[in-house]
């Protein structure tokens, strides 16, 4: 799995439950293999106290600065004897958060949170914490088409196990953690254009007065929109007619091979 997120060019990756299913020595180890760094802000070493990883990650890309930091809660680890939690202390997600954001507010024009909280958690954490601006939400695994903006966050997520392909793009026109959809906006672009067609013909007096209301209310959205930053989502299924990536593929099926061969017998073709 490193080897295939480093062929992808991965920028960084943030820690989950699933991640220390063979305990923290085992990840600790095999990020070093890794050509991008592992971030976890509330996840510590409960011998040093001191993070497993680094807490955030600052980074420039276009002229933009990003802070991205990570958070996984701690009610994934319900079992005190839970071996995934073994040697680690889990911090607070809502105090760490204030405490990074805090930091790292003044270095930088975005932040991002990538998210092990869940969908649930994810929400509550915008109710009480300003300053991000984009959460790229997991662990539910739910398919967000139309992402929730609240209280100026973005709240992102897709299905898991690679059943589809997630794509945010981003507009900045100021480094203030406003964003409005593009595709509400081209809505009621649409809708201005039917009114003003139906506006074209013969219509009861009533009706013409009642569709200018509506085109009215659509213009005054659309204006608050000025100075905004824009986004816009799409999720793709990754099915069977789009191209493999030969190099993955061959580390993939080398993988199948070994494991097949080590649980003994000949390789079966799945």
């Amino acid at each position: 799995m490193i080897e295939s997120f480093n062929l992808m060019g991965l920028d960084v990756m943030a820690v989950g439950d699933d991640d220390l299913s063979l305990g923290k020595e085992f990840l600790v180890e095999i990020s070093k293999e890794a050509k991008f760094p592992f971030i976890s802000s509330n996840i510590f070493d409960e011998d040093t106290e001191k993070p497993l990883f680094e807490p955030y990650l600052l980074k420039e890309i276009g002229g933009i600065r990003i802070g991205i930091f990570s958070l996984i809660s701690e009610n994934l680890f319900l079992n005190p004897n839970d071996p995934r939690k073994k040697g680690l202390k889990i911090g607070n997600p809502s105090d760490v958060a204030k405490k990074i954001i805090d930091e790292i507010k003044p270095k930088v024009d975005l932040i991002i949170l990538l998210s092990h909280l869940s969908y649930p958690k994810d929400i509550e954490l915008t109710q009480s914490i300003k300053g991000i601006g984009i959460i790229f939400g997991s662990h539910l695994g739910m398919n967000l088409s139309t992402p929730p903006i609240l209280n100026n966050t973005i709240i992102l997520q897709s299905s898991p196990r690679g059943m589809y392909g997630a794509r945010i793009e981003i507009f900045l026109n100021n480094n203030q953690a406003s964003f409005y959809n593009l595709s509400t906006k081209r809505e009621f672009e649409r809708r201005i254009h039917y009114i003003n067609q139906k506006l074209s013909q013969q219509l009861p007096e009533a009706e013409r007065t009642q569709l200018l209301s509506a085109k009215n209310e659509y213009e005054k959205t659309i204006k608050g929109f000025s100075g905004k930053n824009g986004f816009s989502v799409s999720i793709d299924p990754l099915h069977n007619q789009i191209k493999e990536d030969e190099e993955i593929k061959r580390l993939i099926d080398n993988y199948k091979t070994k494991f097949q061969q080590n649980k003994g017998g000949n390789p079966k073709k799945n």
